[in-house]
């Protein structure tokens, strides 16, 4: 079974930063796309970042030059570092991965972790 488990959210001031962590474990085979969704109360959820094994990122344009993902292939794990943050950063954080199984499998599936609150109040 594949997990995905994540880290670092709580209550910050506005202005202030958050690092997001998200470790992936288990059975597998290797790992392609990995991001970050959100979901606002009484919203829909939302992709914040997503990242390719091979470096390549991709923003929401309401994130883009305040969050920055990256990602550690070795460890499987993915980050995410919140600055600036805002009221309206307020959400339940979704760390995501695409993974394959084992060698037979032909294509990738998406598991989700369990989210982390991130609370953004003065």
């Amino acid at each position: 079974q594949v997990q995905l488990v994540e880290s670092g959210g709580g209550l910050v001031q506005p202005g202030g930063s958050l690092r997001l962590s998200c470790a992936a474990s288990g059975s597998m085979f290797g790992i392609n796309t990995m991001g970050w969704y959100r979901q606002a109360p009484g919203k829909q959820r939302e992709l914040v970042a997503i990242i390719t094994r091979r470096g390549t990122t991709n923003y929401a344009d309401s994130v883009r030059g305040q969050f920055t993902i990256s990602r550690d292939n070795l460890k499987n794990i993915v980050y995410l570092q919140m600055n600036s943050l805002k009221p309206e950063d307020t959400a339940v954080y979704y760390c995501y991965a695409d993974v394959r199984r084992t060698v037979a499998d032909t294509s990738y599936a998406p598991y989700w972790g369990q989210g982390t609150q991130v609370t953004v109040s003065s």
